[in-house]
C-alpha cells in the first residue's frame, strides 16, 4: 500500500516517459555520451544493435566514415572490414564460437567438490565422536541372539526363521 502511493509520487514527478535513467531523452542517449551507458547490445537472436559499436571516432575513423559516404567500390576489403568493426562488435561466426568457460565452471565445480569431500574426512577424524557400541559387529550378534533366546515374535519375525532344534536359519 505504502510502496504503491510512493510509486505514484514519483510517477507525478517524474512523469511516465522519465522513470529510468535509460529513458529517451536521458544522458545516455545524447551525443557524447560516456562508454560505459551505451545501448549496444547485439547478439544472435537480435544481431542488428540500436547504436553502433563504436560512438567515439577518430580523426581516421571519421575520415573512412566520409568515404564510406561515396562508392563503396572504391573501398578496399580492409577499409570495409573495418567500418564493419565501427557499427559491429562481433562477426556471427566470433558470435557461434565456442568459448572455454566450462573448462573454468568445472575446474571450480571440481575444487569445490574436494574441499567439501577434505572436510568431511576431517569432521569423520577429528569432529564426530567414536562409533557407539551399539554398532559393532558383536553387540548385533549378541543382540540377535537375545532377540532368538527370548523368542521375539514367534509368527511372522526373526523367530519363525530360526530352527530352535538344530541351532541354524530355515532354508
Amino acid at each position: 500500500m505504502f510502496f504503491r502511493a510512493a510509486w505514484s509520487l514519483v510517477l507525478r514527478k517524474t512523469g511516465p516517459g522519465m522513470r529510468g535513467t535509460h529513458s529517451p531523452g536521458s544522458a545516455a542517449h545524447r551525443e557524447g555520451k560516456m562508454p560505459p551507458y551505451t545501448n549496444y547490445h547485439a547478439q544472435r537472436s537480435y544481431p542488428m544493435p540500436d547504436e553502433p559499436f563504436c560512438t567515439e571516432l577518430n580523426a581516421e575513423q571519421r575520415a573512412l566514415k566520409e568515404k564510406e559516404k561515396g562508392s563503396w567500390t572504391q573501398l578496399s576489403h580492409a577499409e570495409k572490414v573495418a567500418l564493419y568493426r565501427l557499427q559491429f562488435h562481433e562477426t556471427f561466426a566470433e558470435m557461434n564460437r565456442r568459448s572455454n568457460e566450462w573448462k573454468t565452471v568445472m575446474g571450480c565445480v571440481f575444487f569445490f567438490f574436494g574441499f567439501t569431500a577434505l572436510m568431511i574426512w576431517w569432521q569423520r577424524v577429528y569432529v564426530f565422536p567414536k562409533k557407539p557400541i551399539t554398532l559393532t559387529d558383536e553387540w548385533k550378534a549378541q543382540q540377535l541372539q537375545r532377540i532368538l533366546d527370548m523368542k521375539g515374535n514367534p509368527v511372522q519375525g526373526l523367530a519363525s526363521q530360526w530352527d530352535y532344534e538344530k541351532k541354524e536359519w530355515k532354508k
